[in-house]
């Protein structure tokens, strides 16, 4: 197999796994949350879910790697709009989810220690970040 389209298929799975696994949670804690399980955020990293999280940082790990490569391998400029502009979507939204598990910890750890309003905020910023980043590398607009 061509080294592009290997990094083109793991930058894909990357994506698809990072968005998927958030839409899982996100539906487990909505689920959650409707049956009236207060302490819901407290199980969010429990034993089972920590796999989730795990694949969820691994992702977000390999992601700068593989798209660095795309573009280097493709001979792109890094100095594009569309590049630049998602590197820094990129680095807010991965900042904003280290933050969310932190919360998400301490919340696990001592269930009175935070708003989960601020928290959803977070994530659902967090996954903004993340959509409009494959907005833009399915637009590639140059």
């Amino acid at each position: 197999m061509e080294p592009l389209i290997a990094l083109k298929i793991a930058h894909v799975l990357a994506t698809v796994l990072l968005l998927g696994s958030a839409l899982g949670l996100t539906a487990w804690v909505l689920r959650a949350r409707k049956a009236g399980d207060a302490a819901v955020y407290g199980r969010l990293l429990a034993r089972p879910l920590v796999f989730v999280w795990l694949l969820m940082g691994l992702c977000l790990l390999s992601m700068p790697f593989t798209g660095w490569w795309l573009v280097h391998l493709v001979g792109w400029p890094l100095g594009q709009t569309w590049v630049l502009g998602s590197s820094l979507l990129y680095t807010v939204g991965a900042l904003a989810w280290f933050w969310l598990v932190a919360r998400l910890n301490r919340l696990r750890v001592s269930p009175g220690a935070g708003k989960p309003g601020f928290t959803l905020a977070l994530a659902l910023f967090s996954g903004l970040c993340f959509i409009a980043i494959a907005g833009l590398m399915g637009a590639k607009p140059v």
